[in-house]
């Protein structure tokens, strides 16, 4: 798949920003929770080169999503374990799904300002930050999905740690691989597995219907 310069400095933003506050999210989360491991490893800011892991960040250009570098806990240090754990693991796709929607609500200001819809720029400009939308909406749905080490694994991880620890080690040890096979394929030979973009493209639709863009 060829790299366009253009399509990738209107990507790369919203992806450094969605990037960023998502981990900086699960390390605020883990230290509000009663855990500093993240606040110690430097974590706790919002500084992207503490958070980006470069192959992510390159998939998220390439293919619409990736992934950073994950936040470390100690969930001794958690009061309510299993449940803490889960709070710490959907606050970085929680705060993708805020960032969106705070996209689309700068976009829908922009556009019923006569400048912002009268002129090819302004209606650029609206375009833009629209896609940035879409990319952190892209990082939402992303993140949801019940493969490790994808936050929407540690649902039922947090319990299986408990029950087969052996078996949840192998879901981490094979699961990036997994998730990079299916990325590269989604990708490259332009098939859908995870029905990641319509879904996305769906919840795009919706929003920009109810923000009354037209």
């Amino acid at each position: 798949m060829g790299l366009d310069l253009a399509e990738i400095l209107k990507i790369a933003p919203a992806a450094i920003i969605g990037l960023t506050v998502h981990e900086f999210s699960h390390a605020y989360a883990a230290f509000k929770l009663g855990d500093n491991t993240a606040k110690n490893e430097g974590r706790l800011t919002l500084n992207p080169l503490k958070h980006i892991d470069w192959l992510g960040f390159f998939l998220i250009v390439i293919a619409g999503f990736g992934w950073a570098k994950p936040v470390t806990f100690n969930p001794d240090n958690l009061k309510n374990k299993h449940k803490d754990e889960i709070l710490i693991s959907i606050a970085g796709p929680i705060s993708n799904f805020l960032i969106a929607i705070f996209f689309f609500s700068i976009a829908r200001f922009l556009y019923f300002m006569d400048y912002f819809h009268t002129s090819a720029f302004g209606l650029g400009i609206v375009n833009l930050i629209i896609i940035w939308g879409v990319i952190n909406f892209s990082l939402f749905v992303f993140n949801l999905i019940p493969i490790p080490p994808l936050d929407g694994s540690h649902v039922y991880l947090a319990f299986l740690k408990d029950i087969n620890p052996k078996l949840m080690m192998n879901m981490y040890k094979w699961g990036t691989l997994f998730l990079l096979i299916i990325i590269i394929a989604e990708s490259k030979f332009n098939i859908n597995i995870l029905h990641i973009s319509d879904f996305v493209n769906g919840l795009t639709s919706f929003f920009i219907k109810l923000m009354a863009f037209h």
